[in-house]
């Protein structure tokens, strides 16, 4: 399987300016102009959705204008250049399943637990640290989480059944 760079690019061109254009329709509904009070809530969310569709549509510019000389794959034709192979779409989905499974579990079990569990297996798995230099930096992220969020800016976050069971709130 094989995607190349050019649909790549015009796909994310279509992707960002439907959001773009999502976040201007939203504004809308909230008021873009300037009122008596000054700018209205929708103003600044709604230029920041204009920037993205404008920056989507140079990216399609851009795209078919680099493209415009490729021709279709042939006898003297050179090949577009992939953006994804089999070897890159395995080390993605080796870099996105670990992030969907500590979605999981962080609505399952807290995001504490998720996020402790994540950080050891991406350092012991993925990058081959030492077991207990990766239990320690697990530990010690989910503990500076913990004090900036729950401590610093008393913004509680998820803990999950583990955690309520020892009674940490």
């Amino acid at each position: 399987m094989e995607i190349s760079r050019k649909t790549m690019e015009v796909a994310t061109a279509v992707v960002t300016g439907g959001v773009g254009a999502l976040i201007c329709y939203g504004s809308t509904e909230n008021g873009i102009g300037w009122g008596p009070g000054g700018p209205e809530p929708g103003y600044f969310p709604f230029g920041i959705g204009c920037l993205i569709v404008l920056g989507s549509l140079a990216t399609l510019v851009q795209t078919f204008w680099k493209h415009a000389g490729a021709h279709p794959a042939g006898a003297g034709a050179v090949p577009e250049e992939p953006f994804i192979d089999g070897t890159r779409l395995r080390l993605l989905v080796a870099f996105v399943l670990p992030i969907v499974a500590m979605t999981a579990i962080s609505a399952w079990l807290g995001l504490y637990i998720g996020m402790g569990l994540y950080i050891f297996y991406t350092m012991r798995v993925s990058a081959g640290f030492r077991t207990l230099t990766s239990l320690a930096a697990a530990l010690l992220v989910i503990a500076v989480n913990f004090v900036v969020f729950e401590k610093l800016f008393m913004v509680p976050l998820l803990k999950g059944p583990i955690l309520e069971y020892f009674g940490i709130y």
